[in-house]
């Protein structure tokens, strides 16, 4: 929202396109509609290749000459799949809006938790991440940008902190991120993020994710030999996080999670906010077991066989 409300609503206008992708969480994908209607811009989506469940970079190709601004997930929330966000950024930076290079913005929500992220070695524009995925509170979130791209952008709600003056004939801003944190801030919930920031940074970020997605491709493996299971994303992939998507061709997604439930194992049913996804996936909701830096090969194994008896109980 700050990127489509602070950056691109002062920048962006009738004719541009802003290049985003099915892969999406719902939070890259509806303030796009929005500014669409109010400013004219353009959307256009990059496909997911359905055979090898990833980005098809070939669209991607084409469609990233024609942009201004280029939204992509870095890591999905549903398939685990990480994008070649290297490449993607460099793509843009190198062909986008005509060759003159496009502006780019990375959803790394569910990257953050699971890898080691340099934003000014990535080299985009703007990175969004959320607290709650990396062991914090909820409600809070953050975005990485430039002091440069910060100049450029408007801010979007008033109130409180992001004066610096106020008089009845106008106002003045504050200046850099200030401007827009509008009233009282979310201190506890700082204070929470930053505790777990200091949590995760006391372990090696590469053995974390080395961790998480092993723990989740032996689960796939597995899960792939149990009748009328299906996986949905890559996990024969070394860059593959910590969530397995699957559903059963007979027991609905509900009544497995139930009967997952019972077991003692929390699995997530419904479009996680990736209803696009699931229209190009073919179905309206999967259930989703996630790894973390918690779990271990004990709790994957106990998963697989109580899935396995589930199933043979009720198919």
């Amino acid at each position: 929202n700050l990127v489509a409300y602070g950056w691109a609503r002062a920048n962006l206008g009738k004719g541009d396109v802003v290049l985003t992708t099915e892969m999406e969480h719902h939070a890259d994908i509806v303030p796009w509609q929005i500014l669409s209607k109010e400013c004219g811009i353009e959307i256009r989506y990059v496909p997911l290749d359905r055979e090898t469940m990833t980005l098809d970079m070939e669209a991607f190709e084409i469609a990233v000459e024609d942009a201004s601004l280029v939204c992509v997930v870095h890591t999905s929330n549903v398939l685990g799949v990480r994008n070649d966000v290297e490449r993607i950024i460099q793509l843009a930076k190198s062909r986008g809006k005509g060759g003159k290079g496009a502006h780019v913005m990375l959803d790394a929500a569910q990257a953050a938790p699971h890898e080691r992220i340099d934003f000014p070695e990535l080299g985009c524009d703007f990175l969004a991440l959320s607290a709650h995925k990396m062991g914090g509170p909820t409600g809070i979130g953050a975005l990485f940008t430039t002091t440069d791209t910060m100049e450029t952008m408007k801010p979007f709600i008033s109130g409180g902190d992001m004066i610096e003056t106020v008089t009845l004939e106008g106002s003045t801003y504050q200046k850099g991120p200030h401007k827009f944190e509008a009233g009282t801030p979310r201190i506890a919930e700082a204070f929470g993020w930053h505790a777990a920031v200091q949590w995760l940074d006391r372990h090696n970020m590469e053995d974390v994710h080395a961790h998480i997605s092993s723990l989740a491709r032996w689960t796939a493996k597995q899960m792939r030999d149990i009748p009328g299971i299906r996986i949905y994303g890559r996990h024969d992939l070394e860059t593959t996080s910590g969530v397995v998507s699957f559903l059963h061709e007979k027991i609905h997604a509900e009544d497995l999670a139930h009967l997952m439930d019972a077991g003692g194992f929390a699995v997530r049913t419904g479009h996680h906010c990736a209803q696009p996804l699931m229209e190009a996936l073919g179905v309206s909701s999967t259930a989703r077991a996630s790894f973390w830096i918690y779990n271990t090969m004990e709790e994957a194994e106990a998963f697989v066989n109580h899935l396995r008896g589930v199933v043979e109980r009720f198919s």
